[in-house]
């Protein structure tokens, strides 16, 4: 995929927003979080993610799916940082609460699908049950993609420190944020931390700190620091790279999501 010129990330009036909404387009919501990312990233990191990807992919969806990107949610849900300092984290309820009126406004808006472009790792598991919600009450049909999961080519796995690991503030963080915004980054304050858990799991059979059977960690629990994974020789050169596959993922992702249909089920009470 290539970007399409005429894809502008500028804010659409609102008859633009109508001509999205006729042509059967889709909402594109950007979500991060606003939190403490070690001691060398700023506390926007995930939001400033979640914003350049959910923007490079929109630039790469083919012309017959219009898109109206909404602005950044840069408040999520954190509760595994409180305390540390920069960290705002929703409720649960609060932001279970936006997310439905967020289905709403796509709905009152005309839109049909909804498609949160999420990078922070706190978030998913409620956006999940938010997106059953939305279609439920409003008639929206709501995904998320969490953005920062979506495969990387092996060849910049290979160059990442500790790939198993690189939870917060770690490699790939480090390296995207280099590339967005170096200034941005304390590249002297950038070191390895929250990796000692690895052996305590290492006996286990079931249980991780992700997946099915998961462990309900806070930071406290893993990281002096707030980083757990490595960031040391993050690059700018490998977060452009990162940012470029991730982005093109994205946007096959959300052109999938938007034009997939449920086949026909037989009329009920029909013989099938």
């Amino acid at each position: 995929m290539s970007p399409h010129p005429a894809r502008a990330s500028r804010p659409l009036r609102s008859p633009e927003v109508a001509g999205v909404a006729a042509r059967g387009g889709v909402a594109l919501q950007p979500i991060g979080a606003t939190e403490q990312h070690g001691p060398h990233l700023p506390v926007t990191t995930d939001s400033l993610i979640a914003e350049a990807l959910a923007t490079r992919a929109a630039a790469l969806l083919p012309d017959d799916l219009p898109v109206w990107l909404l602005p950044t949610l840069s408040y999520g849900l954190s509760p595994e940082h409180v305390g540390r300092p920069g960290t705002v984290s929703l409720s649960t309820t609060t932001l279970l609460a936006l997310c439905l009126d967020l289905g709403r406004a796509v709905a009152a808006s005309g839109l049909g699908t909804l498609i949160f472009v999420n990078a922070h790792g706190g978030n998913p598991d409620l956006l999940r049950v938010a997106c059953r919600d939305i279609r439920a009450d409003s008639g929206v049909r709501a995904h998320v993609v969490h953005a920062p999961a979506l495969p990387l080519p092996d060849e910049l796995v290979e160059r990442m420190r500790e790939p198993a690991f690189d939870i917060h503030a770690g490699f790939y963080e480090t390296s995207v944020m280099l590339a967005l915004d170096p200034d941005t980054v304390d590249l002297a304050a950038a070191e390895p931390d929250g990796l000692a858990v690895r052996s305590a799991l290492r006996g286990l059979e079931q249980v991780s700190l992700f997946d099915d059977v998961s462990l309900p960690w806070f930071t406290d629990d893993l990281s002096s620091s707030g980083t757990i994974g490595d960031p040391t020789g993050a690059d700018a050169a490998w977060g452009e790279a990162a940012l470029a596959a991730h982005s093109t993922a994205l946007a096959r992702a959300v052109d999938e999501l938007a034009r997939f249909e449920y086949p026909p089920l037989p009329t009920r009470g029909a013989p099938s």
